[in-house]
């Protein structure tokens, strides 16, 4: 990614590369916490993250220096060495994209403190909810299948909650199966605010691999990377979906540091299958016009500063709620072909 506004703290990564795996001064540190006279509080919190970044690139070289020093042959060892110190400097350049992303992030958010209104009279019980999100239904036993073609993802509505800070969330679960084997499970819960906006409220997240050889062939557990849960380790919920879905919005949908830190803008809220060839692309036009023939479909962007290249747009149906995600880029799309919660389910169109 090519930097569109020169960042100084980018600067110092010219520098040798003794230097740069270096303490942090602390002169820097006292600087993080004197209190500033024109607050960015949202480009400070990047720019922190930045340092952390960096400090873990730095970690993960001495480790993979670690296992080099331990290989007996000397040109292996002499390959190993260099391959570690290429990864630690294609490692800076990702720390680089992924703070000029959360930098890109805060203009579109803005410069305050995150601080989601989390409070639990806020919150509507999720089981009989006096403004039920519209685009974004999740009533008891709802469930709804989705295929890429070699993956399929079932969601389904639990009869149960989770108590997240206070605050009562639904419990969703999200299996994606490849070949019959599981490759994620999720817990996901969600909470419903009294004026429609449905928030996340955190995420227990599995990730799983097949082996070659094994016999039985049987998922193994390789990662939980990405859970949280709002109010543990400095983790906030945000808005998955408003109540109010107006062209341009952004939200911050999680807020994990360096975890999950997912967002979402508002493309369209009047959608129909033809209206917008940039928003037609890759969109099954039988599904579009089962779905959308009122024009009153909600499309969003949704991104993740940890992932700048990745960016899918979300197609969401009033009654049934996402039937739709496109990846542009990879010229992949993710279609619903299965769910119960409209009379439009038993009609939908197969890839």
């Amino acid at each position: 990614m090519t930097n569109s506004r020169l960042r100084p703290c980018r600067v110092a990564r010219t520098l040798s590369l003794t230097l740069l795996i270096g303490a942090i001064p602390l002169a820097a540190q006292e600087a993080d916490a004197r209190p500033r006279k024109n607050p960015r509080y949202c480009t400070q919190t990047a720019d922190l993250q930045d340092k952390a970044c960096v400090a873990e690139k730095r970690d993960d070289y001495y480790v993979a220096r670690a296992i080099c020093a331990n290989v007996v042959d000397e040109t292996e060892r002499a390959d190993c060495t260099e391959e570690a110190t290429t990864e630690w400097r294609s490692g800076l350049e990702d720390c680089d994209d992924v703070t000029e992303a959360r930098e890109d992030l805060c203009e579109l958010v803005g410069e305050q403190r995150y601080e989601p209104a989390f409070l639990p009279q806020s919150f509507d019980d999720p089981m009989n909810p006096s403004h039920p999100n519209p685009w974004f239904p999740l009533p008891a036993g709802g469930h709804w299948t989705f295929t890429d073609g070699t993956e399929t993802i079932d969601i389904d509505v639990l009869d149960k909650t989770k108590n997240v800070a206070g605050v009562t969330c639904l419990v969703v679960r999200d299996v994606v199966r490849g070949d019959g084997q599981p490759i994620e499970d999720t817990d996901d819960w969600f909470a419903i605010h009294a004026n429609g906006d449905v928030y996340y409220c955190g995420e227990n997240t599995r990730d799983y691999e097949t082996f070659a050889g094994d016999d039985p062939v049987e998922a193994e557990l390789v990662s939980i990377d990405g859970s949280f849960k709002a109010g543990v380790d400095g983790a906030k919920a945000g808005i998955v979906f408003p109540g109010d879905p107006q062209p341009g919005r952004t939200d911050r949908q999680e807020w994990s540091p360096s975890n999950a830190e997912d967002a979402a803008t508002i493309v369209s809220r009047t959608y129909r299958f033809g209206a917008s060839s940039e928003l037609d692309q890759l969109v099954p036009r039988a599904l579009a016009e089962l779905l959308c023939s009122a024009g009153d479909c909600v499309v969003t962007k949704e991104f993740t500063p940890m992932d700048p290249e990745h960016i899918e747009y979300k197609y969401y149906a009033r009654g049934v709620g996402r039937f739709l995600e496109v990846n542009r880029d990879a010229g992949t799309a993710v279609q619903l072909i299965e769910c119960n919660v409209d009379s439009r389910c038993s009609s939908l169109p197969q890839p």
